[in-house]
């Protein structure tokens, strides 16, 4: 038994029992909670590493490309892009393999160069024959036609035959594709077509009678 003492005395008074620390119990919702805080923060590292690793150096269009054209170094400069592999763009270092080709579609300046925007098919293909057409301001379909737009040439009646003739020999159709346009100092439009060859010699004749009218059907 132990005895109390004080300043060396003994004193007959019990001797209090220890304290019992009670364990206070872990609620499992807040353990679940914490192990899925440090899943979460594990996840946004990883997301924040894979993001600097995707970055990389891509090409870019600088400036205005028209369908057709072949690229010169001067139409894309290198950029860096951020998980761009999605977009399967053109690295830069594989700027040598591009230039010389053909635009498959008008590029934007801004815009990446992925490869099914190039070519190597000109727009004047096999079995066609360039034609350059000139027309005044009001017989070109829009303000402003692009290299691989698709046009509709309409034959136009005869109005140099006197009654019924003169509404006869029109409507005849033939397709093409615009290549280029050019306009001069009278301010005439011409346009540069490729179309089959079968229909070059009447296209010509027509167009030396003035009985051609251009139609745009699609925009490249």
């Amino acid at each position: 038994m132990s005895v109390a003492t004080r300043n060396g005395t003994p004193l007959d008074a019990p001797v209090a029992p220890p304290k019992v620390v009670r364990q206070r119990r872990i609620r499992p919702g807040l353990l679940g909670l914490a192990v899925l805080l440090i899943a979460l923060g594990g996840l946004g590292a990883a997301f924040a590493v894979t993001s600097v690793r995707s970055t990389g150096s891509y090409l870019a269009v600088a400036r205005p490309v028209e369908v057709g054209r072949q690229l010169t170094a001067d139409d894309l400069v290198p950029v860096r892009v951020s998980g761009g592999r999605e977009l399967q763009p053109v690295r830069a270092d594989r700027i040598k393999e591009v230039l010389g080709r053909r635009a498959a579609v008008r590029l934007t300046p801004g815009t990446l160069l992925t490869p099914a925007q190039l070519t190597d098919a000109p727009l004047l293909g096999p079995g066609q024959q360039q034609l350059a057409l000139g027309l005044e301001p009001s017989q070109v379909p829009a303000r402003k036609l692009h290299p691989g737009d698709k046009v509709l040439l309409v034959s136009t009646p005869d109005t140099s035959a006197g009654g019924t003739e003169a509404t006869r020999g029109g409507g005849t159709r033939f397709e093409a594709t615009v290549i280029d346009t050019a306009t001069p100092e009278n301010d005439d439009v011409v346009v540069y077509l490729a179309l089959a060859i079968r229909d070059v010699p009447a296209v010509v004749a027509l167009a030396a009678d003035d009985r051609i009218a251009l139609v745009l059907t699609e925009a490249a």
